[in-house]
């Protein structure tokens, strides 16, 4: 009997945003969310994505890492990454301890990609340096590595020791985000691996050249040369023409906060949905095609879901959910 082709990996991305949010509407929003992660982990997806951003009026996730504390008390395998947490806004070594807990609380389930982000308002909002962002960066990462040996080190001009130490070693994955030089090159000093935010040949060899120079291992993790977030739905036009303006309201915001020289491999550029479907980083399929982008993908693509997007109604992410789980993985794993 031939082996089951090896499968995608299969992500379910959280932000909850909501174009006008309530108390009420959020917080069964957050409740929803992590309910379908648990009915993710228990159906045997891969991972669940969320992110970091703030100074929004649509409630676009602030604190992703209590959010990925919910997510790890409901579930026993599923893993999470926060992509990206911009850590120049965090205290060192606050952030030494919450991560070390949180991987702890997991059993090494978590990724965080670090990010420096892109937006000065965010920087503003917490009374950070938007100009010194690149020193800040520098700071909370060598502080991180530094806190996770358990050991005493110096910081600030005094000597200070993290407890506890992770559950991971040498420590949780850790990972540099970004789409410059400047982030690669920081990847490669520090030893840790580069996660471009769009499929950047040229920047994946700047970070080996890097590598050489500094005497430092690491590697790469190249998204794919297309990107697409998933709605399942039995009609791909009626999905459209009744919920289309949702994923509209989130491809257009995300689209305005970046600056010229940002790359991001979900970056929109459609002004309507008509536009948007067209363009295809958005995207609503039916179940065979999910099953068939899943096979073109194989296993080293991905499949991520994006049941609640742009204030998705959530009967509306939950039967994406369940059309995924019950007309397409099966089919997947044979």
């Amino acid at each position: 009997m031939s082996a089951l082709p090896a499968l995608p990996v299969t992500v379910v991305r959280f932000n909850l945003v909501d174009p006008a949010p309530t108390p009420d509407a959020l917080s069964a929003r957050y409740r929803a969310a992590v309910d379908m992660a648990a009915f993710a982990d228990d159906r045997g997806l891969t991972m669940i994505q969320t992110e970091e951003h703030h100074a929004t009026t649509n409630g676009w996730m602030p604190s992703p890492l209590t959010f990925a504390g919910a997510v790890f008390g409901a579930t026993r395998r599923i893993g999470v990454t926060v992509s990206a947490l911009i850590t120049p806004l965090h205290d060192p070594l606050r952030l030494a301890e919450d991560l070390a807990s949180l991987d702890l609380l997991s059993g090494g389930r978590l990724v965080t990609v670090a990010g420096i982000g892109y937006r000065p308002e965010e920087y503003a909002a917490h009374g950070a340096d938007w100009q010194g962002r690149g020193a800040l960066q520098d700071e909370v990462l060598g502080t991180l590595l530094s806190a996770w040996t358990g050991e005493p080190f110096r910081y600030r001009g005094r000597t200070v020791r993290v407890t506890p130490r992770p559950y991971t070693r040498p420590h949780p994955l850790l990972l540099i985000g970004g789409s410059s030089r400047a982030a690669a090159r920081r990847a490669a000093r520090l030893g840790l691996p580069f996660f471009p935010s769009a499929r950047l040949p040229g920047l994946e060899a700047y970070y080996h050249e890097q590598r050489a120079v500094f005497g430092t291992e690491g590697w790469v993790m190249q998204p794919p040369e297309r990107t697409c977030l998933l709605h399942i739905a039995e009609d791909p036009d009626r999905t459209w023409a009744e919920y289309g303006g949702h994923l509209l309201y989130e491809a257009r915001t995300y689209a305005s906060w970046q600056s010229t020289g940002v790359r991001s491999a979900v970056r929109s550029s459609a002004q309507d949905t008509e536009a948007l479907r067209e363009e295809g980083v958005y995207r609503v399929v039916t179940p065979d095609e999910c099953v068939g982008l899943a096979r073109e993908a194989g296993p080293q693509g991905s499949l991520i879901l994006h049941p609640l997007c742009g204030g998705m109604p959530v009967d509306e992410g939950w039967r994406s959910l369940h059309l995924f789980a019950e007309r397409v993985l099966p089919r997947l794993q044979g």
